[in-house]
């Protein structure tokens, strides 16, 4: 059941334990992909661990920590038509690489396909993925699952030109809900997402990560975002529910300090999206206030 149409993109930072694990259940694959790992400045061994232990996966050093931009540098060296990324603590179920190929190959407008997500060891539900399954977004009917805004980049399968297209994930969003800048540039290039439940992905939460930080950058990123593709009320409304909503501590006043300071840069590179795609955003937007599922902002 070998399959060369996808390359399995893996980043990683100071986890050896975990990484090690993934790629171990990567190699075990039926479909045998390839694999590029691009280690994020480690200091704790992981890349001679997976030079020594992975010989066969592909390992970029950078020689400092990229965040989400480490995934642009290895897709520079994928030749696969589709790509499928995974975090150091998640991995794909057996067959699903697969099957997300064959719809990528049936869609030639739909640029990317996202799993559903269990969550590991106990195997329930992300909640995440009700959110997912109930998308309020139309779309048209040969999608092969509900329409989505974006991507969950560690279940994710996505068309390569699609991906270069839009150039990858913002080196300024860093890490931390990187994803929405991206898939909203793809959707307003006529790109279609979409959730598929036929596809799983599998997440064991590594307990070596910096809760704070990701939530400061979550914040910081939804603040960005909205004032570099909505229109000013829609970016002005959003913010204020951030700043209503968010816990009323030094995390949050960083996180708003550090949006306030990158405003030159933001206005500089402003491009409000169609007024057709400001439609789908506010659609999430509503529907978002009523997840349960965790998020990095709030």
């Amino acid at each position: 059941m070998t399959d060369d149409r996808t390359t399995v993109v893996v980043i990683t930072h100071n986890r050896r334990d975990e990484v090690l694990r993934t790629l171990d259940r990567l190699e075990r694959l039926p479909e045998a992909p390839p694999v590029i790992v691009t280690d994020n400045g480690s200091t704790d061994g992981t890349a001679d661990a997976v030079a020594r232990l992975h010989p066969r996966v592909r390992l970029l050093r950078p020689g400092r920590n990229l965040g989400a931009v480490g995934r642009n540098l290895a897709v520079r060296y994928v030749r696969t038509p589709y790509i499928a990324f995974c975090d150091d603590d998640s991995w794909w179920e057996p067959g699903s690489l697969s099957r997300a190929a064959d719809l990528l190959d049936a869609h030639p407008r739909l640029a990317a396909v996202t799993a559903r997500i269990l969550v590991q060891p106990a195997g329930t539900v992300d909640p995440i993925v009700e959110e997912l399954r109930d998308s309020p977004l139309p779309g048209p009917p040969w999608l092969p699952g509900p329409a989505l805004g974006s991507i969950l980049a560690a279940a994710t399968c996505l068309r390569t030109d699609a991906f270069r297209e839009v150039g990858g994930f913002s080196a300024r969003m860093w890490l931390g809900g990187e994803e929405e800048l991206f898939a909203t540039d793809l959707i307003a290039r006529g790109w279609w997402l979409a959730y598929v439940a036929e596809l799983t992905c599998h997440h064991q939460p590594s307990p070596l990560r910096d809760p704070t930080l990701r939530r400061m950058h979550g914040i910081r990123n939804t603040l960005w975002f909205s004032w570099l593709r909505r229109p000013a009320p829609a970016a002005l409304r959003r913010t204020l529910h951030v700043a209503r909503t968010v816990p009323p501590d030094r995390v949050s006043l960083r996180a708003f300090g550090q949006a306030a300071a990158g405003l030159p840069w933001v206005l500089r590179e402003r491009r409000v999206v169609p007024t057709e795609v400001e439609a789908r955003l506010k659609l999430l937007e509503r529907a978002q206030r009523h997840s349960t599922a965790r998020r990095y902002v709030g």
